[in-house]
């Protein structure tokens, strides 16, 4: 069982976990290299615990305490009930769902390693949007991805507001990193993936017609916002996708376009 420890000072030096969490900059370096990520709200915080994170601490407002009972009472790390009010002064932010919890990371895996016994994947280059990355691991757990590759410049998927948009699907698609990019897609390539590049350029295949739900391994690869994919990235790619639009709008919000996309690559419908 966990102490609920009653914190009435900022400055108090345990909550430095959670010093600053407005600071995106700040948050970004510090947490992979202390190895925590904050989850928010009573939801995520029981899901991280579920998908097998180990908590470091939690921080309530008073009337949370009853709600995470029995969390509390499960887990030995400490409980510092904290005033709304101070909470805001720690944080930096009014803390509306009135949990949080410090989690500890785990090491992630290999990328080759990752993609064995896996069949539908999404490679991400450059999505550096948070939010962005949240929702595309939302939509990847809904909708039966296996696995997700991140390039280099990526976003982090467990800093706070990812794992927030996500409602927690981070903790249930596994992910790496490949670090030499875009070289390492030639990693997915020899784990027997075809490489599917979705773009918006006219010359690319329309989803329906590349049938990528009849491939045996599909790796769908989407770039940042805007930008979209590099030149070097879709010359990596077996081939280019596209979803076809209507009305003359040329192009989807990265995290839409990839609900679209995935529910095409993952779902086994039988081939028109």
């Amino acid at each position: 069982m966990a102490d609920i420890i009653t914190v009435d000072d900022p400055d108090d030096p345990r909550l430095a976990d959670y010093t600053g969490l407005t600071d995106v900059e700040l948050r970004r370096r510090r947490e992979p290299a202390e190895g925590l990520f904050i989850a928010e709200g009573e939801k995520v915080i029981r899901r991280a615990r579920h998908a097998g994170y180990r908590m470091r601490s939690m921080l309530l407002s008073a009337k949370w305490v009853d709600v995470m009972r029995d969390v509390i009472d499960e887990v030995p790390a400490p409980v510092y009930a904290v005033s709304p009010d101070l909470a805001e002064r720690v944080t930096g932010y009014h803390v509306h769902r009135g949990a949080l919890a410090s989690m500890q990371r785990k090491p992630l895996p290999d990328a080759a390693e990752l993609l064995a016994g896996t069949r539908r994947i999404v490679v991400m280059e450059a999505v550096n949007d948070h939010t962005n990355i949240g929702a595309i691991f939302r939509s990847a757990a809904a909708l039966g991805m296996d696995a997700v590759l991140l390039s280099p410049d990526c976003a982090d998927p467990l800093y706070r507001r990812s794992v927030k948009v996500s409602m927690g699907a981070v903790f249930s698609v596994p992910y790496a990193r490949l670090e030499n990019w875009p070289r390492d897609l030639a990693v997915v390539r020899e784990a027997g993936f075809r490489l599917l590049a979705l773009t918006p350029a006219e010359k690319a295949t329309p989803l329906d017609e590349a049938a990528p739900h009849t491939l045996e391994r599909a790796a769908l690869m989407l770039g940042a916002e805007g930008g979209g994919l590099s030149t070097g990235a879709l010359r990596g790619a077996d081939e280019w996708v596209r979803i076809p639009m209507a009305h003359g709008v040329d192009s989807l919000n990265v995290g839409a376009a990839a609900a679209v996309a995935f529910y095409a690559v993952a779902t086994g419908r039988p081939a028109s």
